[in-house]
């Protein structure tokens, strides 16, 4: 088999990839993971900041 027939060959892919068809996938990580666990906890910190300045910060006579 001469060289230029075995390039086509690779090259060509198959009728699936001239047709479209071929699916490509990306792998992705996430660049951080957070725990359900440390959500809950985030939020009720931030709800006990905002209760907290909302104390803090209330204007005189108010």
């Amino acid at each position: 088999m001469s060289s230029r027939r075995r390039r086509r060959r690779r090259e060509a892919g198959g009728p699936m990839a001239a047709a479209g068809l071929v699916r490509f996938f990306e792998e992705t990580e996430a660049p951080f993971v957070i725990s359900p666990k440390m959500v809950i906890i985030v939020s009720f910190m931030f709800i006990g900041v905002v209760i907290l300045m909302n104390f803090l910060l209330r204007p005189p006579g108010g």
